[in-house]
């Protein structure tokens, strides 16, 4: 049987100089802080994917704004064999209501300023910096998540 990647969504919450993250439960990155998300299913936008898994995930409400960026997550064995390939789309989302509580596959979930992501002073999922950069940008060309 022939494998494939998997798409997932992840959500990007940024609301008053703040990043919501969430520390998984479960591999791949279990102990690690990253973006709420998870799988899109069969006949849903990845853009509507990242807002339901964040409320799953957090019981965080929001809306998609836009796709920020793509991120492949490609993790292979010590034979080289790959064990995992997800294809992350970085939808950027503005938060509605609610306050952050670890729900389903997280093991907490809480906002943290950006230089304390950008410093990389968490342990993190690969490209969370990255993809709160091209985020930023985003903002800074027009976009508000806070409006």
């Amino acid at each position: 049987m022939k494998q494939h990647p998997k798409l997932a969504a992840l959500a990007v919450v940024l609301e008053k100089g703040k990043l919501l993250l969430v520390r998984r439960k479960n591999e791949p990155d279990a102990g690690l802080w990253g973006y709420p998300g998870g799988h899109v299913d069969l006949g849903e936008t990845a853009l509507a994917a990242a807002v339901r898994e964040l409320r799953e995930e957090t019981t965080i409400i929001a809306t998609p704004i836009t796709y920020l960026t793509n991120v492949d997550v490609i993790i292979s064995n010590e034979t080289g064999r790959v064990d995992h390939h997800f294809l992350l789309a970085a939808v950027l989302c503005k938060f509605q209501s609610g306050t952050p509580t670890a729900q389903d596959d997280v093991a907490e979930a809480e906002w943290f300023d950006f230089n304390t992501v950008l410093n990389a002073e968490l342990p993190m999922s690969k490209n969370v910096d990255t993809v709160l950069q091209i985020a930023l940008q985003h903002m800074r060309n027009g976009a508000s998540s806070n409006k």
